[in-house]
């Protein structure tokens, strides 16, 4: 694998995630500023200095006054750095000071504080966005914004779910075939799926114990990180091999119908004509 290129795409999905998540402006490390949009390793060196020298940040504003970060960086990098408990509310949220101004005055006419930004998004929800609508935001980036005034400061990342290991079983040693465990699948194959259930050594579904029905791609039933249930098959100590199964214990098996047989009795045979005797001979003789 080019090691060159496998950089680049560790560097740009930890950016992408940063930027998505976004990063608290007065603990964030060095490392973690640097790959926010916008601010290079001599910025973050800067703001790091202008932490230790001048204490935490109060608002998204003072980020000017660090050395090197100019108006174009500012509106980069802005939207994605948080102050909490500063003096703009909104600076804990993804608006964009750019947003700032068309915000209080929603916050004005509904007559709510911008520290109330959930009950500032709900009313919003029932009011005629256009009359904010300015030639620099629209009703898209409005919308963003109630989005973001609902849950203000929190992490948009869905909820991270592990499978909850078995007490007990703790080695290879400690699993009987038939146990039914929870697992988390770490690897998807060609195969099957290979799957952690705490024992310090992945088990192997066959592709074939994905399901109850016939699977051509395992890709399609299962993915890293997903957790499952799965059946104890076959443990083997000394090879350290687990099989699996994901397939329902009372699934009925599938029947192929058939033609029925023949019987193996011969059917009867016509009887036979007897043998012709002299007098009848002699009769038919007659006869000519």
């Amino acid at each position: 694998m080019d090691q060159k290129r496998l950089k680049q795409k560790l560097d740009e999905t930890v950016e992408s995630c940063v930027n998505y998540v976004g990063v608290d402006l007065n603990t964030a490390s060095r490392e973690l500023l640097t790959v926010v949009s916008g601010i290079t390793p001599a910025i973050a060196n800067n703001i790091i200095a202008y932490r230790d020298q001048q204490g935490a940040f109060q608002d998204r504003q003072a980020l000017l006054k660090v050395a090197k970060l100019g108006p174009k960086a500012f509106e980069q990098a802005a939207g994605f750095l948080r102050i909490r408990d500063g003096k703009q509310p909104l600076d804990n949220t993804a608006v964009h000071p750019e947003s700032y101004r068309v915000v209080q005055a929603i916050a004005t006419d509904l007559q709510l504080p911008l520290t109330q930004a959930p009950q500032l998004a709900e009313r919003l929800k029932t009011t005629d966005l256009k009359r904010y609508v300015t030639d620099t935001i629209g009703e898209p980036t409005l919308r963003d914004i109630i989005r973001e005034l609902e849950k203000p400061g929190r992490d948009p990342r869905a909820q991270f779910t592990y499978a909850t290991f078995q007490d007990g079983i703790n080695d290879i040693g400690d699993l009987n075939i038939g146990m039914e465990l929870e697992g988390v699948v770490t690897n998807v194959a060609n195969f099957g799926a290979f799957v952690d259930i705490g024992v310090h050594q992945d088990g192997l579904v066959h592709v074939s114990q994905l399901a109850d029905r016939f699977v051509s791609d395992p890709k399609q039933i299962v993915k890293v990180g997903q957790v499952v249930k799965v059946r104890v098959l076959e443990v083997n100590e000394q090879l350290k091999r687990i099989s699996l199964s994901m397939r329902s214990t009372n699934g009925s098996e599938t029947t192929v119908s058939r033609r029925p047989e023949k019987s193996a009795t011969k059917p009867a045979s016509k009887t036979a004509p007897k043998p012709a005797t002299l007098d009848d001979l002699k009769s038919k003789f007659k006869k000519v």
